[in-house]
């Protein structure tokens, strides 16, 4: 096997006991980016240079002798909406092209402190804007499993990455799926921390009530590792919760006996792909058959959560993204005669046509005449979506839906199509409205060969419980040992 190959876990256990160097895991993944990006595009910025002088050091320092931390010398990817002291962060945006952040995100410093190594910035939907990375201003990024079809997204430059073994892992931002679909396209394992557990000062806001950062990794133990690192209250984030801390990686025990799991049919009927159903289905037998208690429910919130969702998640990018201005922040254009123009032309000419349609509609929601009947709207419907999940949580440990109605679509098929697009979201959107934790973790793959996930959906700061299931169903179906991408068109 190639280094590149293996799992973190893998190599942090090589790296303890001096089979391997820092310097040969990063030349590894290096490697890998010039064989497979040509392909994937799951890059915007290689920071190829640092990784190496970085990678050199931490192997001149083992050789004098001196203790290396856990997670020293082991590479990362960074989804470009996280502000990287001296490296580009661009959202994948015209608007913020040239943009090198003067500071680290706090989960960046959390990275620089364990002294991993980034091995460069992800390519995303522009400003975290769509589900398929057909959005950036660079490129759009290729699905590992099929290059004719979609990894996803927004953050499916990340996921795309580790699946393609371009990086052992990466983090990526999820504001109403966008790290659990992507990974469900490409056949990792995505978690969308529970509101508030990871600090989200220094990730450029999309909708700043429904962001949250989280790992994508090859497998559930790697997942683990790295929430570990990254959660914590900071005082920077005034939305960060102040909890003890958590050893995610406790909850790795193949045991599910006693749990209870609820099957909302609502996520297994009209609208989800034949296949994708049937993959469910069999998730549930398999928990069943290890001791888990599954029994169908009812969630009947699907429409009402997308509405919700297009309505706070619009509002909120409109707010946000005013910043960006040609004046404050970001791209200014050449061509003005007036501080009129210089306003109007450079947002025209910096965004693309999604995150204007976004900004658009959710300006024309705070309007004066339509706040009521919209926005505020949207905020008493999303505590009744709250309240929903809290009442099947009384009753069941974890909920168990699909990730994706889908699996990936072609490039180009869905782009000209917004509501299709969106429509996409149903199963992702409501665990955002609600805060809740939810993690996507490959189940089997369809007769096309093409990644199915599935979804489990915890009680607030239930992490534990989540990371308890999905290892013992990984450990049962072994996805990562009977299938690989195929990289083929």
């Amino acid at each position: 096997m190639e280094l590149y190959e293996f799992t973190v876990h893998e190599l942090i256990e090589k790296l303890d006991k001096k089979e391997i160097t820092s310097s040969q895991i990063t030349e590894s993944y290096l490697k890998r980016i010039k064989e497979k990006e040509k392909d994937v595009q799951a890059f915007v910025t290689i920071t190829e240079d640092s990784a190496k002088e970085k990678a050199s050091e931490i192997d001149e320092k083992i050789k004098r002798g001196e203790k290396r931390e856990k997670l020293e010398g082991i590479p990362i990817g960074l989804k470009d909406n996280l502000c990287t002291k001296g490296v580009k962060t661009t959202c994948s945006s015209k608007m913020l092209e040239n943009f090198v952040s003067p500071y680290d995100a706090t989960v960046i410093k959390k990275i620089n402190e364990e002294k991993m190594i980034s091995l460069g910035k992800l390519n995303m939907d522009e400003f975290a804007m769509g589900g398929s990375t057909e959005y950036s201003y660079f490129h759009p990024t290729h699905n590992p499993w099929n290059l004719n079809r979609v990894p996803g997204g927004s953050s499916g430059g990340s996921a795309a990455a580790v699946a393609a073994n371009m990086v052992p892992w990466a983090l990526g931002s999820d504001t109403g799926g966008s790290i659990r679909q992507p990974s469900s396209l490409c056949g990792v394992v995505g978690l969308k921390p529970t509101y508030g557990l990871v600090s989200r000062y220094g990730l450029v806001a999309f909708a700043s009530s429904l962001d949250q950062i989280g790992p994508i990794t090859k497998d559930v133990e790697d997942n683990a590792i790295l929430l570990n690192i990254i959660t914590g209250h900071d005082e920077k984030d005034t939305t960060s919760v102040k909890r003890e801390k958590v050893d995610y990686t406790k909850s790795l025990v193949k045991d599910v006996n006693g749990l209870k799991i609820g099957l909302p049919k609502e996520f297994i009927g009209d609208g989800i792909d034949e296949e994708v159903k049937n993959a469910l289905l069999e998730t549930a037998k398999i928990y069943e058959s290890l001791g888990a208690k599954v029994e169908e429910c009812s969630l009947d919130i699907g429409k009402q959560a997308l509405a919700v969702y297009y309505i706070i998640a619009c509002a909120e990018a409109s707010s946000n993204l005013g910043r960006f201005d040609g004046i404050r922040y970001g791209y200014r254009t050449e061509k003005f005669d007036n501080l009129r123009e210089i306003y109007i032309n450079s947002r025209t000419e910096g965004f693309g046509p999604e995150v204007k349609r976004r900004i658009i509609l959710g300006t024309y929601v705070l309007s004066s005449g339509y706040y009521d009947a919209y926005y505020k709207k949207a905020q008493k419907v999303r505590t009744v979506i709250r309240n929903e999940y809290q009442r099947l949580f009384e009753k069941y440990d974890l909920i168990l839906t699909p990730t994706s109605p889908t699996v990936a679509f072609g490039i180009g098929e869905k782009s000209n199509n917004p509501l299709q697009m969106y429509l996409a979201d149903i199963c992702t959107v409501p665990v955002n409205i609600a805060g809740l934790p939810g993690m996507s973790i490959p189940a089997t793959v369809n007769s096309e060969g093409m990644p199915i996930g599935i979804q489990l959906v915890a009680k607030h700061f239930d992490e534990e419980t989540i990371f308890r299931a999905a290892y013992t169903f990984e450990q049962k179906v072994k996805f990562r040992e009977k299938y690989q991408p195929k990289f083929k068109n």
